[in-house]
């Protein structure tokens, strides 16, 4: 039993290219910010289903836009703005928790998401090589306000001095990591004159070719049928030997998916691990 246990969470592990499901970690340190800083339970934050661990210092970090919500300003809004992002993410997508590790209002204050030592669930691929920033609104065709902008990068300076990102982090937008607009066409021309931002990836095609990637990671993006993102309007997907395990198969079941080896239903695994 205690060699099935463990060869099941290592499969996990591969899968995510990163941490495999282990203890909860505690929760995070209280810390006392020179920026507005808002926590998880002063925003009434539902508790998170399940947690892994994010491996830190991170080498990059990825800029969101919410799109939907819209811009909050106060915070009244933002709260709420907060509650929605992590409605949406647990309900409809079927997440452990929001995504982000943060987000930040137009007021310029930030929000605590799933924190600093935290996997994310913000980028496919990329969630065990960065942290998340979110600047709640819809960035298309508006700079964020500078109050707003200003707080994005005293986050991240923050997350350099505390250690939970490298001193040499890369910067990109959620676009160069994925097939989206996210975070926004005018804000992202903005995001290249922040210190650190960095062209390469300039889309998701260059993910193989990112050194900070695990080659757990790169062939799962090999593999033309890996990928959770190939999940969706199927049934099962088949991963082939991985890891040195035998052929097996993902199967979606609403917010789960079933890990099936040889055909026998070993295990059951949510989609946040996958993400």
């Amino acid at each position: 039993m205690f060699v099935f246990v463990v060869v099941f969470l290592g499969f996990i592990g591969i899968i995510v290219g990163g941490p495999a499901l282990l203890q909860v970690p505690s929760d995070n340190e209280v810390l006392t910010y020179d920026f507005p800083f808002v926590t998880r339970s002063q925003w009434g934050a539902k508790t998170a289903k399940q947690k892994l661990s994010l491996h830190t210092p991170v080498p990059y970090v990825v800029i969101h836009h919410s799109y939907t919500p819209a811009a909050c300003y106060d915070s009244a809004q933002c709260q709420k703005a907060m509650r929605s992002m992590q409605d949406f993410h647990m309900n409809d997508r079927g997440w452990w928790d929001i995504g982000y590790h943060f987000a930040v209002g137009s007021q310029g204050v930030a929000y605590e998401g799933r924190g600093w030592n935290v996997l994310g669930a913000h980028a496919l691929h990329f969630n065990t090589v960065s942290i998340g920033i979110c600047l709640i609104g819809d960035w298309s065709n508006t700079l964020p306000p500078p109050e707003q902008i200003k707080t994005a990068k005293t986050l991240i300076a923050t997350g350099v001095e505390l250690g939970y990102i490298k001193p040499d982090y890369k910067l990109v937008g959620h676009r160069q990591v994925r097939d989206t607009e996210c975070p926004g066409s005018v804000l992202y021309r903005n995001l290249k004159t922040w210190e650190h931002y960095v062209p390469f990836p300039a889309s998701q095609k260059d993910l193989i070719h990112v050194a900070e990637l695990s080659e757990n990671v790169k062939k799962a993006l090999r593999k033309e049928n890996v990928g959770p993102e190939r999940l969706a309007g199927r049934t099962s997907v088949r991963l082939g030997a991985v890891g040195g395990l035998a052929l097996t198969t993902v199967t979606s079941k609403g917010n789960m998916f079933v890990l099936s080896r040889e055909k026998t239903a070993v295990n059951i695994v949510h989609k946040d691990i996958l993400y």
